[in-house]
C-alpha cells in the first residue's frame, strides 16, 4: 500500500525573495529615524517640549516601579566582610574557658571558644555545638546531641570525647579551675561520639549555664599534665571552635601579647560570622583605651567607669549602655543589731535613701535603682502575676525629694513605736582608716533600745562614696551611723565570714539564670554561704528550692516571683542599684543587640550575627 505525503517543495530561485525586495537592518533604522524626525518637525516647539517631558516622566516612573517591585520581591540581608578593631584593658594570660579571669581573658575566650549551649539575650540559652538536648523528668539527667561534622579551628574533628575531656579537667583540683564548683558531683558519660550525658546529684535548673562552658581540643591538651595546665603556651595561643580563630599574635619586648588578629571561622556551628576579621588590642588601663580610641587606633571598647568619659562621647550615638547582672545593697544582720529586728526600722532605712541621687552622684547616672534582688531585664513581666519592681533608671534629684524621704522615714519609725529625742549626739565615723565625727540630730529609742548602726564596706571608690551617702541619709533621719572601710582581704576574713556586722554594703553577681538560692536560702546563712542578711523564711526557702529544681522557664519564674513577694514583705536588706557599663562601638555596626550581662565579655555571645554591610537578595534565594 502506498501512502501519499504532503511536502514543501525545495526553495528555488523562483521562490526565493529577490535581493531588491530585502531591506538591510541599517537602512531600516535610518529610514525609521528619518520618518521620526520628519514627524517631529510637524510638532510645534511646545508640543516637542511636552513630548520630551512626558518621555522623562515615563522613564523615571518605570525606574521607580522596577525599584519598588525589586523591593517587594527581595530581602536585605547581611553580607560577609569588614573588620572590627576592639580594645581591652590589661594583658591576657588565660585565654581558656576553664581559667579565664581578666576582662581580656574572658573577651578573647568568648570569641574563640564555643560550648554545648550559647547564651542569648534575655537570660536563656540556645544550642551551639549541641543541636538539641533533653532533660529527664526528675531534672537530674541532661542528654546533649552534638552536631555532626564539627571541627576545631585546626581542622580536627570535635566529638563527645573532647567534651568529656574538658569536664574532667574542670573537675580536676590540680588544674585549679575557678569553674570546678560548677561541676562538683556531676557525672559525664558518652554512649557514642555524638552524645554526651550529664547526671546531676540533684535537680538543678540553672545547669544550662554550666553547659555553655567552652570546649577544649583533647588532641592538643591531653599531653599537658593537670599541674602544668595554667602554664601551657596554649593559654595564649588558643585553639577553639568558636566564631573566630587566631591568625596572628603580636608581642612586646617582654613577651606579653599586645594584639590578637582573628578571622571568621567558616565552620562555626551557628554559621560563618559576617564580620570577616577582628583585631583585639591590649592597653594598660582605661585611660590608655580612651586615648587609643581618640587617636583612631581602635573602634570599640568597654568603659567600666563611664562617668569618666568625655561629655561628647557620653552623648554620642556610638555609646551603648549595658546592664550588669549585679546587685548592690545593704544587708542587715538582725542577729548582730537587735534594733534591726523591728520591721519599721528596716522599712525606714530603705525609705530614707534617695537611690537615684546616689546613682547620679556616685555612678554618674550609669545605673538602675533597685527595689529587689533581681537586676533589670532578667525577669520579664507575666500576665496574672503581680508587677515586679526591678528598678528605675536614675533621674535628676531635687532637694524636695530628699526632704520628703527623711520625713517619710521618721513617720515610719514613729508609727512603729519609736520615740525621738532631740538631744545632740556625736558618733564616730571611720573614713578609709581615719576616724572623724558626725554630729547627730537626736536618737530614736524603743523599749530601752537605742537605734544606731555601723555600716561596713570595702575600700573601693564607688562603695566608699555610696556608704557615706547612705550614712548621711540615715544620720539626717536621726539614726547615728558610722562607716567602717576595710581592704577586701580583711573585709572577707574579719567581717563577712564571721558575720560580724550590723549592716554591710556589698555586691552580688546574680548571673543570667537567676539562681538566688545561694544568696537567700536559710541553709546559706553561715560561711561559705552568701546569705549575708542571715535571712530565714520557710516560705522563701520553699520557693527557692522549687525554682532551683524546675526546668520549665515560665514555672521557674513563677516560683521566683513568689519568693520575691515574700522577701519584699520581710525586707531583710536595702537594695540600692545595679551598675551599668558602656560599650563604645560604631553605630553603623548592625546587629549589635546587648541585654543584661553577667560579665562584659557576654557582649560577644552574638557577635556572629553582627555585620557592617548588606545586599538585597530575591526572596526565592533567601530561603
Amino acid at each position: 500500500m502506498e501512502f501519499e505525503t504532503e511536502h514543501t517543495p525545495p526553495l528555488t530561485t523562483e521562490t526565493r525573495p529577490k535581493a531588491s525586495e530585502l531591506i538591510a537592518p541599517a537602512e531600516a533604522r535610518q529610514s525609521f529615524r528619518a520618518g521620526l524626525n520628519s514627524l517631529l518637525r510637524t510638532f510645534s516647539p511646545s508640543e516637542r517640549l511636552f513630548l520630551y517631558i512626558l518621555s522623562i516622566v515615563l522613564g523615571v516612573s518605570a525606574f521607580i516601579l522596577l525599584a519598588n517591585v525589586n523591593t517587594l520581591v527581595s530581602t536585605e540581608v547581611p553580607t560577609r566582610g569588614g573588620s572590627l578593631t576592639e580594645g581591652g584593658a590589661g594583658t591576657p594570660r588565660f585565654i581558656n574557658p576553664l581559667l579565664a579571669a581578666s576582662d581580656p581573658d574572658q573577651d578573647l575566650t568568648t570569641l574563640i571558644y564555643s560550648g554545648l549551649l550559647r547564651a542569648v539575650r534575655g537570660g536563656d540559652y540556645t544550642p551551639d555545638l549541641a543541636e538539641s538536648y533533653e532533660i529527664s523528668e526528675d531534672g537530674t539527667t541532661y542528654t546533649f546531641h552534638l552536631r555532626h561534622n564539627l571541627t576545631f579551628h585546626d581542622g580536627e574533628p570535635l566529638t563527645a570525647a573532647d567534651v568529656l575531656f574538658t569536664i574532667a579537667l574542670a573537675q580536676n583540683q590540680n588544674a585549679k579551675s575557678p569553674r570546678r564548683a560548677d561541676w562538683e558531683g556531676v557525672t559525664a558519660s558518652s554512649p557514642d561520639e555524638y552524645t554526651v550525658v550529664f547526671t546531676l546529684p540533684h535537680a538543678y535548673a540553672p545547669f544550662p549555664e554550666n553547659a555553655a562552658i567552652g570546649i577544649l581540643p583533647k588532641h592538643l591538651w591531653e599531653s599537658v599534665p593537670a599541674e602544668e595546665f595554667p602554664f601551657s603556651s596554649l593559654n595564649t595561643h588558643p585553639v577553639g571552635s568558636g566564631p573566630y580563630k587566631v591568625r596572628d599574635v603580636l608581642f612586646d619586648a617582654t613577651g606579653a601579647p599586645t594584639e590578637y588578629r582573628l578571622f571568621a571561622f567558616d565552620d562555626f556551628a551557628l554559621g560563618s560570622p559576617h564580620i570577616g576579621s577582628i583585631i583585639y588590642r591590649m592597653y594598660a588601663n582605661e585611660e590608655a583605651l580612651l586615648h587609643a580610641y581618640e587617636n583612631g587606633d581602635i573602634e570599640s571598647f568597654v568603659a567600666s567607669t563611664p562617668k569618666n568619659l568625655p561629655r561628647d562621647l557620653q552623648e554620642s550615638e556610638d555609646l551603648q549602655r549595658m546592664s550588669l547582672a549585679r546587685v548592690f545593697g545593704i544587708f542587715l544582720n538582725q542577729n548582730h543589731a537587735p534594733s534591726l529586728t523591728s520591721f519599721s526600722v528596716r522599712s525606714a532605712l530603705d525609705a530614707a535613701i534617695h537611690k537615684e541621687d546616689i546613682i547620679q552622684k556616685v555612678l554618674g547616672g550609669y545605673g538602675t535603682a533597685l527595689e529587689g534582688p533581681v537586676p533589670p531585664g532578667l525577669l520579664p513581666a507575666q500576665a496574672g502575676l503581680p508587677p515586679l519592681s526591678e528598678g528605675t533608671v536614675a533621674s535628676t534629684t531635687t532637694d524636695a525629694v530628699v526632704v520628703d524621704r527623711i520625713k517619710n522615714a521618721k513617720s515610719i519609725l514613729s508609727r512603729g513605736g519609736w520615740k525621738f529625742s532631740a538631744a545632740a549626739t556625736s558618733t564616730p565615723v571611720e573614713r578609709a582608716g581615719s576616724t572623724g565625727q558626725v554630729s547627730g540630730m537626736g536618737t530614736w529609742t524603743k523599749d530601752k533600745t537605742t537605734l544606731s548602726l555601723t555600716l561596713a564596706t570595702v575600700d573601693t571608690e564607688e562603695l566608699v562614696a555610696t556608704a557615706h551617702a547612705v550614712a548621711d541619709a540615715w544620720n539626717a533621719v536621726g539614726i547615728p551611723t558610722s562607716v567602717q572601710v576595710y581592704p577586701l582581704q580583711e573585709f572577707n576574713s574579719t567581717i563577712l565570714r564571721p558575720r560580724s556586722y550590723d549592716a554591710v554594703l556589698f555586691g552580688e553577681v546574680v548571673g543570667r539564670s537567676l539562681d538566688l538560692f545561694a544568696f537567700w536560702h536559710s541553709s546559706q546563712r553561715n560561711d561559705p554561704g552568701l546569705n549575708l542578711s542571715l535571712y530565714t523564711s520557710t516560705a522563701a526557702d520553699k520557693s527557692l528550692a522549687l525554682a532551683r529544681s524546675e526546668s520549665n522557664l515560665e514555672k521557674r519564674q513563677e516560683f521566683l516571683r513568689s519568693f520575691l513577694n515574700t522577701l519584699d514583705k520581710d525586707m531583710p536588706a536595702v537594695f540600692l542599684y545595679s551598675p551599668q557599663l558602656v560599650y563604645v562601638v560604631p553605630s553603623r555596626l548592625q546587629g549589635v543587640e546587648i541585654g543584661t550581662l553577667t560579665s562584659p565579655a557576654d557582649r560577644f555571645v552574638s557577635i556572629h550575627s553582627w555585620y557592617r554591610d548588606t545586599e538585597r537578595v530575591w526572596n526565592i534565594f533567601s530561603q
